[in-house]
């Protein structure tokens, strides 16, 4: 098979505050570093109203570290040697400065961009974090704005909307680094279903945050900061303020409209950055330069592949390689597409290579299940993490009728599921795997529950629950939903008792952890096994069990 490389139109990036619609992020919590927990607790102090601490806390949350392609080779230096040198074709070394000279939007002199522009100067290892998360992805942002002809200034609307973190999920159900709802990532070509959201794929999130865009300058007359409104707060919102203004002989420009707050506060955002940046050295602030080279290129693949399995192959930790990759959900890339994969550009050639001799169905794990009395194509799919389409896919089955001794061909991950770090499950068994001393509580949705009534049961606030849970405040709950809820203090005569459990097909060492609030670790020493090997059904473990905070018995 002939794979076909299409180079990543670079891209340059954005930088801002997490302003618009990003409150509370669905991140991988595991991965905040101790000096951002430490700016976190400074926002109190530097601010004193609650307004702005809040907005100061939106900024500084915790967001994945992408790691930068080339970080890795450019510390050991070995393979970069028989790339060629890419910085003597370049005029301009850096890619900001790339996208800094060609800002055209006016920067009129507006209370509301200047209290904006404050807060970035006074935060510069804000800047610094979000452009180590943006890196790998802003040659190539800058390359698909330039091919349309479209402001440069846009490159600093993903920091505005989610400070570059592709795993940003907010308020209003929007996520991805371009913070799209799902109707409207749905509109501008990004599916989400069980095994990939396209909001999360920079490719795709990148191409339909263009498209609309420039869908929106078209609708507003080309009218940039209308367009921008409209981005955030919707097009109706901003559609009706015209119109209000135009019944009231009152100027239409943005600066007159009548606009939610938050949306008020939103282009001034995009517009302080782009002073700053223009201006640089005029303010003295040191915005993090990154080098005017492609680092990343996408890679076709033709066909869905274990991630373990393609990082194997790419030389790269499979941590590495999913972070390039945020729109994949689970063990392995879509059955239905897209068949594509970002890779560092000094790895895609070798690994294509390796790939195009590798025959599709070794791309992914098989078993074998025989079926079982009681059991149905859905039970086998959530048993081995794969969906009931997938299932009559591959056994060719026209219905979901199944016969006891019948053999089904199911995909498994290659690794135990714990290993994918960056999955949907694995993100969200992070978030919730510890809160310091606090003890865990878990909670099942009845039937009327909402948010509101279950954080005022355990006295905490709905954007802790939501977050806790991975989850944005205004998301709908469906009963029989799990709700992991942390509490001050420890329970009181606490009941240890050890317990014999048999390993289930499924199962992994977290999942076991998480269901008898205990920790991994301890599981491997209690029964001496190396956490990082596989789990085989039938195998017993000892564990010793707190049965008065444990969520479930022997």
């Amino acid at each position: 098979m002939q794979l076909k490389f299409f180079p990543l139109s670079p891209l340059i990036l954005a930088i801002g505050l997490t302003g618009c619609q990003l409150t509370d992020n669905n991140n991988d919590s595991a991965q905040l570093e101790s000096n951002e927990n430490a700016s976190l607790e400074a926002c109190s102090e530097i601010h004193n109203t609650e307004e702005a601490i809040s907005d100061c806390e939106i900024a500084r949350d915790g967001v994945i570290d992408v790691v930068h392609p080339n970080d890795d080779v450019l510390e050991e230096g070995a393979e970069l040697t028989d790339t060629p040198d890419l910085h003597t074709q370049a005029v301009v070394t850096n890619v900001w400065e790339r996208a800094s000279t060609n800002f055209a939007l006016p920067i009129p002199d507006e209370k509301r961009i200047s209290s904006q522009r404050k807060w970035y100067l006074k935060h510069p290892e804000y800047m610094a974090r979000v452009v180590k998360r943006a890196k790998p992805f802003l040659y190539y942002i800058v390359e698909e704005i330039e091919k349309r002809d479209m402001p440069m200034e846009l490159v600093l609307l993903p920091i505005v909307e989610s400070a570059f973190d592709p795993f940003a999920y907010s308020h209003g159900r929007a996520a991805g680094m371009w913070q799209f709802i799902p109707g409207t990532g749905k509109r501008f070509g990004m599916p989400q279903n069980w095994w990939y959201d396209g909001r999360r794929d920079v490719v795709a999130s990148t191409k339909g945050a263009l498209d609309y865009l420039t869908y929106l300058n078209d609708m507003f007359d080309g009218d940039w900061l209308h367009a921008l409104a409209a981005y955030n707060s919707g097009e109706g919102r901003v559609q009706r303020a015209i119109k209000a203004n135009i019944r009231a002989g009152k100027p239409t420009d943005f600066w007159n409209l009548n606009l939610p707050k938050e949306t008020r506060a939103y282009v001034p955002k995009l517009l302080a950055l782009a002073d700053i940046l223009k201006n640089k050295d005029e303010y003295a602030y040191s915005w993090p330069e990154v080098e005017n080279v492609a680092v990343i290129e996408v890679v076709d693949i033709g066909s869905q592949v274990d991630l373990a399995f393609a990082a194997d192959l790419a030389g790269m930790s499979l941590k590495e390689l999913h972070a390039l990759n945020p729109g994949f959900n689970r063990w392995a890339t879509s059955p239905d597409g897209p068949h594509r994969l970002v890779l560092p550009l000094v790895k895609a050639a070798a690994f294509s290579q390796a790939l195009a001799k590798i025959d599709q169905k070794e791309r992914l794990n098989w078993v074998r299940h025989t079926v079982k009395s009681g059991d149905s194509l859905s039970k086998i799919a959530k048993q081995y993490h794969t969906t009931v389409k997938v299932l009559k896919r591959i056994n060719e089955l026209d219905s979901s009728m199944i016969r006891v001794g019948q053999a089904i061909m199911v995909p498994v991950a290659l690794q135990e599921l714990d290993s994918y770090t960056l999955s949907q499950e694995q993100r969200l068994a992070s978030l919730q795997s510890g809160s310091g001393s606090k003890q865990k509580v878990r909670h099942t949705v009845k039937s009327g529950d909402t948010l509101w009534d279950i954080a005022r049961k355990y006295k905490i606030s709905t954007k802790q629950l939501a977050k806790w849970n991975g989850m944005a405040p205004g998301d709908m709950l469906h009963p029989g939903k799990t709700l992991v809820i942390w509490q001050q203090g420890t329970p009181q005569n606490g009941v240890t008792k050890k317990l014999t459990y048999t390993v289930r097909n499924g199962d992994s060492l977290s999942r076991i952890a998480s269901k008898f609030n205990v920790k991994v670790s301890d599981i491997g020493k209690w029964n001496s096994l190396n956490t990082k090997r596989y789990l085989q059904p039938g195998q017993k473990l000892k564990l010793y069990v707190d049965v008065t905070r444990s969520s479930a018995s022997g």
